[in-house]
């Protein structure tokens, strides 16, 4: 992983509720990671959804329907 030098006010930023995740406060590596997977990252969804781990195109198509 790269280093980012805004890490910390990003991790203080960041709604991800995962909280084992190595790529928290590291926008770039998250946005890569969860793209390659075929979803979006938890900072794309509300709070309510964030923590249902569901992290698809699907779910968020039908949040914003």
């Amino acid at each position: 992983m790269g280093s980012c030098s805004n890490v910390e006010s990003n991790r203080a930023r960041c709604p991800c509720t995962w909280e084992p995740c190595p790529r928290k406060g590291i926008c770039c590596e998250c946005l890569r990671y969860h793209l390659s997977h075929g979803e979006l990252p938890g900072c794309c969804f509300p709070p309510q959804a964030e923590r249902t781990y569901d992290r698809s195109f699907a779910h968020f198509a039908r949040l914003y329907r």
